[in-house]
């Protein structure tokens, strides 16, 4: 079984947590975006200064091989229209890790599609609807729709998908775009690209836009709805458990994220910096971070009906959720219809 973004298995995790060491690593070359997605993560209320110089990212990447990352996952901001994005590609695949980039197509021209195909960059482009207006509003800006379908046209001529050049379409799952996701999971089967599809964890805009919000019950339909179409359409057998649709995120055994200032966190949900690269090494932060620590050891640590779950000794929940809603990264996660206090 491979889970956390469908590379690592269950051995290759036991390995790195025992050892110590890392399997991935996410980072945030900057926080600049010209989206104002409503269920983003990003603090829009003041402009983020101090952001990490190339040679301060330079070196934590380097770090993060050392301590056994394979594997770079760029977030942001908006990582293609960061001014050296295609420096750090280059960087990166030139140290043998692999690149994955959560990008909403912005920079995506044609010269940017053929550098990430030449570096063989797993690209997740963000879409979350095939209304146009709908995903405008989601996107907070007016023609994102249209720059996303530019960018994919783009990344197709490119070469995107093949067996080399990995693509997925990243997508949050919402009261606005629920019922077209059957339809928009099966377009993107037949198209060879991955869907992406996750729960929204609740913090930063998104508790602010409210109207996005998703019971227990309709996301455990829309999983079921899901897994049956793969399984009948498409021969992928996964059992329905959030927040990922048809995969599993145990990122806390394996990686970490590092902020665009350098704060290191667990992941972009659990907001607690446990540490800063420009105050210490990563490998210090993270072997000595207590925080990181129970996270390693959730099957000791967990708390409350994610703790005693059937599928406890392979799910943890979403713990970025645990933290924004109740204040405690080792609680139930209130988000999963397994957990009474989602269904309520």
């Amino acid at each position: 079984m491979q889970i956390y973004n469908l590379e690592f298995t269950e051995q290759e995790i036991k390995e790195a947590v025992a050892a110590g060491r890392l399997l991935s690593m996410e980072i945030e070359f900057s926080r600049v975006c010209n989206f104002r997605c409503s269920y983003c993560y990003v603090p829009t209320k003041s402009q983020l200064s101090n952001e990490l110089s190339r040679k301060e990212i330079k070196d934590v990447l380097l770090q993060a091989k050392a301590l056994g990352a394979g594997k770079i996952i760029i977030l942001g901001g908006e990582p293609s229209i960061y001014p050296h994005i295609q420096e750090m590609i280059a960087f990166v695949a030139g140290q043998g890790m692999t690149i994955e980039m959560f990008t909403n197509g912005t920079g995506i021209d044609s010269d940017l599609a053929g550098v990430l195909a030449e570096h063989r960059v797993r690209v997740a482009l963000k879409r979350n609807s095939f209304d146009d207006d709908i995903q405008d509003k989601l996107a907070g800006k007016s023609g994102a729709a249209t720059i996303i379908a530019k960018a994919l046209a783009n990344l197709k001529k490119a070469g995107y998908p093949s067996d080399e050049l990995f693509l997925a379409i990243s997508t949050v799952i919402c009261q606005q775009n629920i019922d077209e996701l059957p339809a928009m999971w099966q377009w993107l089967r037949d198209e060879n690209i991955e869907p992406y599809f996750e729960v929204i964890t609740p913090q930063e805009n998104a508790v602010s836009n409210s109207w996005l919000s998703v019971d227990g019950m309709q996301l455990k339909t829309l999983f079921q709805k899901l897994s049956v179409i793969d399984r009948e359409q498409y021969g992928h057998q996964w059992e329905p458990q959030p927040p990922l649709v048809g995969n599993k995120c145990m990122r806390h055994q394996v990686s970490c994220l590092v902020s665009a200032t350098g704060d290191v966190m667990p992941c972009v949900g659990v907001t607690i910096p446990v540490g800063n690269i420009r105050e210490d090494n990563l490998a210090d932060i993270i072997r000595n971070s207590e925080v990181i620590n129970n996270l390693k050891n959730y099957r000791e640590m967990i708390k409350g009906e994610c703790r005693d779950c059937d599928k406890a000794a392979e799910c943890y929940g979403c713990r970025g959720a645990a933290f924004q809603l109740t204040g405690d990264y080792l609680a139930s996660d209130p988000t999963c219809w397994r957990n009474s206090c989602s269904q309520q």
